[in-house]
C-alpha cells in the first residue's frame, strides 16, 4: 500500500500488481490506516483510490487466504478477516472527503465492493465489475456490496448480475449508472476531479458527504456485520472449500503456465 498527498488530493494506491491487487488480511488493516490517516490530514480535501498495474482489485487473495491467521480456530480467523474489510468499507463510508475510485481493468468480488463503496467511479475502457460469489459457494454479501449495488444500479439489474454471476463491462456500467462515462486515462481524470473537490470549503464538502450517507446509508454498520456472519457460513461450508480450492488452483496453473 502506498499512500501519497497533491496538494489537496490524498492518492491511496494498492500495491500488489504482481497479484492484480488481490486483498490480504493485512492489506485490507494496511488500506483502513490509509484511509484514516488521509482523515487526519485536514489540508487534504479528497481521496483518489486506486490500484497498480492492469486491475484495480482481483478480490480477495484466495491463495493467501481470506482469514486473518493469528487466530487458529477458522471460523474467528475468517469473521476477523471479514472484519477487517468491513472496516475499509466503513472507514471509506465515514471519512470526511469524498473517495474516487479509478477501475481500470477488473474489480472482482472484494474489489467490486470497494469501487461499489467510492463516492464516484472514474473508469477505464477495461473496466469490468464482476460478482462470481455464488460461482464460489459464497453469499453476494462482501464487504457492502449488497447493500451499494442495489443502491447505484437497482434491485432488479442487482439482482440479475448476482444471480449470474456474472460481469458489467465499462460501456454496461455507464448505461446502468455505476460510472458516468468511460475515460481514456483514468487515473488523470480521477485527480483532476477531486482537484477540484478539494478546492472547495472542506466543511461544505464534508457536510454534504454527511447528507449523502444519512440519505443513503443509514444502517450501513448493521448490514456489513450481517454480510460478514452469513460470509462466514458460507465460506466454510464443503462446497464454498472446494470451490475456492479450484479457482486458487487455476490461478496457480496459470502463474506455473506463464512462468518462462
Amino acid at each position: 500500500m502506498t499512500a501519497e498527498v497533491h496538494g489537496g488530493v490524498g492518492l491511496i494506491s494498492i500495491a500488489r500488481p504482481d497479484r492484480l491487487n488481490a486483498l490480504t488480511s493485512q492489506t485490507t488493516v494496511e488500506l483502513r490506516d490509509a484511509l484514516l490517516a488521509m482523515d487526519a490530514r485536514r489540508e487534504v480535501g479528497a481521496v483518489v483510490l486506486r490500484g497498480e498495474g492492469r486491475a484495480f482489485c482481483a478480490g480477495a487473495d484466495l491463495e493467501a487466504g481470506v482469514g486473518d491467521t493469528s487466530f487458529s480456530d477458522p471460523v474467528e480467523a475468517m469473521q476477523a478477516g471479514l472484519r477487517h474489510g468491513t472496516d475499509v468499507i466503513w472507514a471509506m463510508r465515514t471519512i470526511r472527503q469524498p473517495v474516487i475510485a479509478v477501475v481500470q481493468g477488473h474489480a472482482i468480488g472484494a474489489g467490486f465492493a470497494l469501487a461499489a463503496a467510492a463516492d464516484v467511479r472514474v473508469i477505464g475502457p477495461e473496466a469490468a465489475f464482476s460478482a462470481p460469489f455464488l460461482r464460489l459457494g459464497l453469499t453476494v454479501g462482501d464487504l457492502g456490496l449488497s447493500w451499494f449495488l442495489p443502491r447505484i444500479i437497482g434491485l432488479g439489474r442487482a439482482a440479475e448480475l448476482f444471480y449470474s454471476a456474472g460481469v458489467i463491462k465499462a460501456d454496461r456500467a455507464v448505461e446502468w449508472g455505476l460510472a458516468t462515462h468511460v475515460s481514456a486515462d483514468p487515473l488523470a481524470e480521477a485527480m483532476e476531479y477531486a482537484a477540484g473537490v478539494a478546492d472547495f470549503p472542506s466543511f461544505g464538502v464534508q457536510t454534504s458527504k454527511d447528507l449523502i450517507n444519512a440519505g443513503g446509508s443509514s444502517g450501513l454498520r448493521e448490514h456489513l456485520d450481517a454480510e460478514a456472519r452469513a460470509q462466514v457460513i458460507a465460506g466454510l461450508t464443503g462446497a464454498a472449500r472446494r470451490a475456492m480450492g479450484r479457482a486458487s488452483e487455476r490461478t496457480t496453473k496459470k502463474k506455473s503456465d506463464q512462468r518462462p
